[in-house]
């Protein structure tokens, strides 16, 4: 397979077949470069961008110190999104206890806990309490929210309450969609939304 390789300071991108027209590879490092700190890219060794199936249909994924991205992504907007959210996996790898105390944990289910009475008066009461009040990813109820609710319906629904939608997915999911937000938004937006998320994300990028 035809591959190329870029690379985001001294981290390898693979690219493994050809993407969208409007994607531009070497931007999208230049980009990453000026957007992130080297810091918070201490645990990323290398990036594949490809068509590969351990991705299961999601868009990025991080393991055991590398990220994966799909190949079909159509901007370099979409790319960076993807990457910096990865980004924040490999973040929470150095110190999750740090980062998932019970500070963030209240923040958080005081949120889910909002978003079911929400979710209640729009009529969707299929999922019961005790599932907003799980702290990890839960694939009932990410199918719920998904493809039940939909991320459309949610977007109304959790504006001003999640940074976006994905954020109410699990604990891990709010640090990174906040983490994502900080730099691809701004680090305004995620304080006013996410106080507590915010202070995570502070702490993490002074980190020694």
């Amino acid at each position: 397979m035809f591959s190329r390789e870029y690379y985001i300071h001294n981290i390898p991108v693979f690219v493994f077949g050809k993407t969208e027209p409007a994607v531009d590879i070497p931007l999208f490092c230049h980009q990453i470069e000026q957007m992130l700190p080297r810091s918070v890219l201490r645990n990323v060794d290398v990036c594949y961008i490809s068509d590969n199936p351990e991705l299961d249909g999601r868009n990025a994924a991080y393991n055991d110190g590398a990220i994966y991205m799909k190949l079909d992504e159509p901007t370099n907007d979409d790319m960076i999104e993807n990457f910096v959210h990865e980004v924040a996996h490999a973040v929470e790898a150095t110190d999750p206890y740090s980062i998932y105390d019970s500070r963030l944990q209240a923040e958080f289910l005081g949120k889910r806990r909002k978003l079911y009475h929400l979710l209640k008066a729009e009529g969707y009461e299929q999922m019961p309490l005790i599932r907003y009040e799980m702290l990890e990813y839960n694939k009932m109820f990410d199918n719920f929210l998904a493809n039940v609710v939909g991320y459309p319906k949610l977007q109304t629904i959790t504006m001003g309450l999640f940074c976006s939608p994905y954020g109410a997915t699990s604990i891990e999911e709010y640090f990174a969609n906040g983490f994502e937000k900080y730099f691809t938004e701004s680090p305004q937006y995620v304080k006013s939304i996410s106080p507590v998320l915010y202070q995570k994300v502070v702490a993490a990028l002074n980190a020694k």
